[in-house]
């Protein structure tokens, strides 16, 4: 049975993966009416007989949420049963289901009624959480925590309060980016790293989608430039560990991916498969965070113990 749940936990994940970046294709494609105002049916029909290339993304993401959403309720019932033991395994499972349900509606909202941008913006970070909830539960039945056990890695508790900050940080750099996208401001400055770089500080000539993709690129310079110094204190800090030293090593080969894949949208015009790199490698990146947050956090029980056995 628990080979059945890594199955099921693998094609969750993955499929969790592809409901994300379906999400940013249908943005980026501006197919979110290719099934018009009518939901769950496209344009009113179960077998839509006016076939356009929005329509397909679109009818695509949906039947993709439909897939993952079942597979994410058949993991969520059989790791309650099977592995409900251990201890972050039902409020995982439960926190993918239920923001899984929370996105669907909230594109369901804006199919039939429409929602603002900045609405709209939240339904990738929504989509997110679900990911890496999904992600952790398939490390748990992988049987991984085995490997970063609570007493063989103690991380101080300075250092993590700094990854539950940048973690919270990059969850609104997400959002950000997220409205960059509904906002239609991808391309609304023609340089990089700045707006127009000729003229870097024209702050009082900026539209608001300007201010957008600034805002946006501003946050996300910062958060690169967190995590470099992040990872070089953890790297010093934990160099014996291999999870965290190879880990938050990973964590920035991909914040820096993230940062090149954002300049090329700039210079490649929106490519579409740029775009949706852009997409995958933040999802990738904050699915690495939420590991770390995990591992936090089994450290801050195991030093609570630790306290209250020596208080005895």
């Amino acid at each position: 049975m628990i080979k059945t749940l890594k199955w099921l936990s693998i094609v969750s994940t993955v499929g969790m993966l592809f409901l994300l970046l379906g999400g940013a294709l249908v943005t980026k494609t501006g197919s979110a009416d290719g099934c018009g105002d009518s939901w769950p049916l496209c344009e009113g029909e179960f077998l839509p007989s006016n076939i356009t290339p929005e329509l397909v993304i679109e009818l695509s993401h949906r039947l993709v949420t439909g897939v993952v959403g079942f597979a994410v309720v058949a993991l969520t019932i059989m790791a309650w049963k099977y592995i409900g033991h251990i201890r972050e395994v039902k409020f995982l499972t439960s926190l993918s289901v239920i923001f899984l349900i929370v996105q669907a509606l909230i594109g369901a909202a804006a199919v039939l009624w429409g929602q603002s941008d900045f609405v709209l913006a939240a339904h990738f970070g929504i989509s997110l959480i679900s990911f890496a909830a999904v992600f952790l539960v398939m490390l748990l039945i992988f049987e991984i925590d085995r490997k970063f056990d609570a007493a063989s890695l103690v991380i101080q508790k300075k250092h993590r309060v700094e990854i539950y900050a940048i973690t919270i940080y990059t969850y609104i750099v997400v959002y950000t980016g997220a409205l960059v996208r509904h906002a239609e401001a991808n391309l609304v400055c023609a340089d990089w790293p700045f707006c127009t770089n000729t003229s870097p500080l024209s702050f009082q000539s900026y539209s608001l989608e300007q201010w957008i993709q600034m805002g946006h690129r501003l946050a996300a310079g910062l958060l690169f430039i967190w995590t470099i110094t992040l990872v070089i204190r953890m790297v010093k800090y934990y160099r014996t560990s291999r999870i965290m030293y190879w880990g938050w090593l990973t964590s920035l080969a991909l914040i820096t991916l993230q940062v090149f894949f954002g300049a090329m949208i700039i210079f490649t015009l929106l490519n579409l498969g740029i775009a949706l790199m852009h997409a995958l490698v933040i999802s990738c990146y904050f699915g690495m965070l939420s590991y770390f947050v995990l591992l936090s956090s089994r450290s801050a029980k195991y030093e609570k113990s630790l306290h209250d056995v020596n208080s005895n």
